[in-house]
């Protein structure tokens, strides 16, 4: 009779607790209002406009410039006046970088101007250059094969072709930019005076690619700049047929000392769960070069402007939903571990992060720290993904988020990236060619609509897709 009534209890408490599940989960009964965030979302949209203001008249901002202090104060008169709350900058320290002067002329076998930007992070040249011969080697595995006496001395050029984008492999970013982040160590170990690599691009109109890059403790400093796909081939071709060649690369750039610089925050505050929060955002720097349209402008304004949609609509869901626009992503993430630290105390529930580009969205991709909870979460966000079919077939995918926001997967987090459809992407990132003018309205629209919705349904939904 005991064993009846405890096993009678067992069903009972999971009946109670299923059908409690369930009701936290039913997105069905929130239909008609993403429906709605969607409908207002296309058909009174600002992002583009925020867009026009942040790249026109504030132009490039790598962090700890005048340029990024600039974007900074846009953003907060911007969300003032948006009447969000909670509107602030946190301020944080970076180190920045400074370009300065630099070219790269060939010298033989014929005089030629390179196509060159120096890459975030590297030392200078001497005032007179770096004159030397150039080796081109297609791969690490290439140098590595040679012999010092074949390397000591030369301007080693990695010419490492990046993948082309593919709709089940993506873009081949990763296996590209290793070659940006390390020529300069792995050149330096042999012996090499300065490194050049290809770059990090699928598609090239005689654009150089910057990017940052890195040095290591034991290994000495070279200077190290990206040439352009063309000219990278060219060099090859000469080598191919034994032609030798010779460049002076001239740089100034070097880092500076530390300076202020600031996160903005604004906020939609929950109506009974303030303190659970919602982020979303992108990075508010970009690179030196160009107008930083698509890397990170339109993340930013699209997360500024899905805020926006629901202020309009007099939705205050029961989370605070949180705009968090960092700086130095670029250089290092000061920014993402600054606001990692200052709010670990806060429960972060979920965010979304926008870098990719504001093209036609294609779904989020996802990570948690906590495997089992990654899982329940990826189910049940595919399930909410399906109510925004008005924005096309949106997918739910794993194994990664987005730079700044995956600083918080330690506080349990359910970190998400924008995806998007990404073929062109590469074809202007961190060159001059990144303007407002690569970026399509309706496209960018989508991508704050969509974070709208989906940020309130997260901050709305009686509980959290990992619990």
């Amino acid at each position: 009779m005991i064993l009846r009534l405890l096993g009678l209890s067992v069903f009972l408490y999971l009946f109670v607790a299923t059908n409690e599940l369930s009701a936290q989960f039913d997105f069905g009964e929130y239909r008609e209002v993403v429906q709605t965030i969607i409908e207002s979302g296309r058909e009174k949209n600002e992002s583009y406009d925020k867009l026009i203001e942040l790249c026109d008249d504030v132009g490039h901002r790598i962090s700890g410039s005048d340029g990024y202090n600039q974007a900074v104060a846009w953003a907060l008169k911007t969300m003032i006046q948006d009447g969000h709350e909670n509107v602030r900058s946190e301020s944080t320290v970076v180190k920045p970088w400074i370009r300065g002067h630099e070219s790269c002329e060939l010298l033989e076998p014929r005089s030629l101007r390179l196509s060159m930007l120096g890459l975030g992070g590297s030392i200078a040249t001497p005032p007179e250059g770096i004159t030397g011969e150039v080796l081109v080697v297609s791969s690490k595995d290439e140098l590595d094969q040679l012999p010092d006496e074949a390397v000591t001395g030369k301007i080693v050029l990695f010419n490492f072709p990046m993948p082309p984008y593919s709709e089940t492999r993506g873009s081949g970013y990763g296996a590209a930019v290793a070659y940006r982040l390390n020529g300069a160590i792995w050149a330096a170990q042999r012996g090499a005076v300065a490194a050049l690599v290809r770059s990090a691009t699928a598609y090239s109109l005689d654009s150089p690619h910057t990017g940052t890059m890195r040095y290591l403790p034991n290994v000495p400093q070279i200077p190290s700049a990206a040439v352009t796909i063309e000219h990278a081939e060219l060099l090859a071709r000469f080598q191919a047929r034994r032609i030798a060649t010779q460049v002076c690369l001239k740089m100034e750039a070097h880092s500076g000392k530390e300076v202020e610089s600031a996160n903005v925050l604004g906020e939609i505050v929950g109506r009974e769960l303030p303190k659970e929060i919602i982020v979303i955002g992108g990075h508010l720097d970009s690179w030196d070069v160009g107008q930083g349209a698509q890397d990170d402008g339109a993340g930013c304004v699209a997360a500024m402007e899905a805020l926006t949609i629901l202020r309009r609509l007099g939705l205050q869901p029961r989370r605070t939903i949180r705009v968090v626009l960092w700086t130095d992503e670029e250089r290092g993430g000061a920014g993402a571990h600054h606001y990692a630290e200052t709010h670990r105390q806060d429960v972060q529930v979920a965010g979304i992060e926008s870098d990719s580009g504001g093209f036609t969205p294609k779904g989020l991709s996802m990570e948690m720290l906590d495997r089992d909870a990654e899982s329940r979460a990826h189910e049940r966000l595919r399930e909410l993904l399906l109510l925004l079919a008005p924005l096309g077939r949106l997918e739910a995918k794993t194994g990664g988020s987005a730079a700044d926001i995956s600083k918080l997967k330690p506080f349990g987090t359910l970190c998400m990236g924008l995806n998007v459809d990404g073929r062109l992407y590469f074809n202007t990132h961190h060159t001059e060619a990144d303007t407002v003018d690569k970026v399509n309205r309706d496209e960018l629209n989508d991508c704050a609509t969509m974070m709208a919705a989906v940020a309130y349904l997260l901050a709305e939904l009686p509980g959290r897709l990992q619990d």
